[in-house]
């Protein structure tokens, strides 16, 4: 088995996925900022691994990479060896991709895991950073960084890299019910999707990563596909609440993810609307995303909020559900609507086990050269790989999706 390189290994997605493809018995190298935490994965998760340490400075995902243009590659080694911690001063985005980038180069016919966000900066110069065959991942469902890793197809094929953009609860969930909704049938004349992901909240800031990535979700304000073109929509609009298969209620609002996208691939549909649980609920909120949109687009602003968002204390809190939720809604082309479901445990565990799963069918050489989301390279099976479950084919009565 090629060797599977996690980048961001020191932060919480790295490390779960770190350990999951270690008890695999998957060779890793561990990518991170810090020599002593590098070391403390390296021996938390077991197995054959070794460290590349990326350095000096810059957070990302508040255990990621860095920026600065040091590099250093380690062993597994002692605990508590020397290691280079580097400042606290943060580099520009550009500078950290490319101190990650500068050692890639070492990685041919490795799998290249990027848990670092956010993904609109990191995924296409990570992934063009792969030499030729060698495969690349990320947990992306921001709009533009999916459809940016999509728009390299030719140029992946041609030197051999599978690119596999939103390898992760976010896409996957969504992308694989509608792909079996949508088997062997006509197209679809609309697509509606939901994502409900329950996560356990982790103590202390958001961190650099998350806020960027939220705050320019919104500046991107929303989207939809109309006449099988991407359109502007309004930002928290195409509002439903609805129940889900276990009895409880939930609610979901549109904006830029990369499920859009996928849901639209997936089935064809001339029509799709990707909504999400994650956004605001309140008709007063939901009335001034559009405004707060028109701001945070203004590089200025946006630079600002995110930073003071950065900073931003988090509690400990459970998860409000049992399980995570993914929804399809599909209107036929004969006036028919049929619902699907998938259900998941916590969407973080989903995540970590969809990428590590993608990581090591492409170690194996399951690869097909080009750029895909999950669910379009190894079918909506692979969500079932990960721990879900399909409920399918319910009749629905009213309006269309």
């Amino acid at each position: 088995m090629n060797e599977i390189w996690v980048l961001g290994a020191t932060g919480r997605t790295g490390r779960a996925i770190a350990g999951r493809l270690a008890a695999s018995g998957a060779p890793l190298v561990l990518v991170g900022r810090d020599a002593a935490r590098l070391d403390d994965v390296a021996v938390s998760v077991g197995g054959t691994s070794r460290t590349v340490v990326v350095g000096p400075a810059a957070g990302t995902d508040g255990g990621g990479l860095p920026g600065g243009t040091g590099c250093a590659g380690r062993g597994r080694g002692a605990r508590g060896g020397p290691g280079t911690r580097g400042g606290r001063r943060r580099a520009p985005a550009g500078t950290a991709v490319a101190a990650v980038t500068a050692r890639l180069a070492a990685a041919e016919h490795a799998v290249v895991v990027n848990t670092i966000g956010p993904f609109t900066e990191t995924a296409v110069p990570i992934a063009r950073a792969c030499p030729p065959g060698t495969h690349y991942l990320d947990l992306a469902n921001e709009l533009r960084a999916v459809t940016g890793l999509l728009a390299l197809q030719d140029e992946a094929a041609a030197d051999g890299r599978c690119l596999v953009s939103g390898a992760g609860f976010g896409v996957l969930a969504t992308e694989s019910v509608v792909l079996k909704m949508c088997a062997g049938r006509p197209a679809p004349a609309r697509v509606r999707v939901d994502a409900m992901a329950a996560v356990d909240g982790e103590p202390g800031p958001i961190g650099s990563a998350l806020a960027a990535s939220i705050v320019d979700a919104i500046a991107v304000g929303g989207r939809r596909y109309e006449g099988g073109r991407l359109v502007r929509a309004r930002l928290g609009g195409d509002f439903q609440r609805f129940t889900l298969p276990d009895g409880s209620t939930a609610h979901g609002a549109g904006g830029p993810s990369g499920e859009l996208v996928a849901a639209r691939r997936a089935s064809g549909a001339p029509f799709v609307v990707a909504a999400s649980g994650m956004m605001p609920s309140g008709r007063a909120v939901r009335a001034v995303l559009p405004a707060a949109a028109l701001l945070l687009a203004r590089r200025p602003i946006g630079t600002a909020v995110k930073r003071r968002f950065a900073r931003v204390q988090v509690e400990h809190s459970a998860r409000k559900r049992e399980f995570s939720w993914a929804r399809a809604v599909v209107q036929d082309a004969d006036g028919r609507i049929r619902e699907g479901w998938l259900r998941a445990g916590d969407g973080m565990g989903f995540t970590t086990c969809v990428a590590a799963e993608v990581a090591v069918r492409l170690a194996r050489g399951e690869a097909k050269p080009g750029a895909h989301t999950p669910g379009a390279l190894f079918g909506p099976e692979l969500a079932e790989a990960a721990g879900g479950t399909f409920l399918l084919d319910f009749l629905l009565d009213g309006a269309a999706p």
